[in-house]
């Protein structure tokens, strides 16, 4: 992946996760070697509407399991239908059962 932009880079994970799942910017920093560069994550995910193939931004949330992206989303519910038509129930902006639909790359992917 060394070869990869770091948006590149971002995609390639979040396209690995599984429909039904979520992960968040931090975890996906955390992976790719840039613990606490969640925010540029967040950036990657802002600009993934261009990305080809594409990428399941509505995938990625902050780390207490909250839709904090749906403003970059066509509308703010967009994220949250896009969740619960891959079986993920949203409750008040946030992920319900968070900690058991929580996607860690570093324990599901090896480098």
């Amino acid at each position: 992946m060394e070869d990869m932009s770091f948006y590149d880079q971002v995609y390639q994970v979040v396209r690995l996760i599984p429909a039904g799942r979520v992960s968040s910017y931090g975890a996906i920093a955390s992976y790719l070697g840039t613990k606490g560069s969640a925010r540029m994550v967040g950036y990657a995910m802002n600009a993934a509407h261009t990305a080809v193939p594409a990428v399941p931004a509505q995938r990625v949330v902050n780390r207490n399991g909250l839709l904090t992206g749906k403003f970059h989303f066509l509308t703010p519910d967009s994220m949250q239908q896009l969740l619960e038509g891959e079986g993920v129930e949203v409750e008040n902006d946030g992920v319900k059962n968070f900690e058991a639909l929580f996607w860690d790359p570093a324990n599901e992917l090896k480098l």
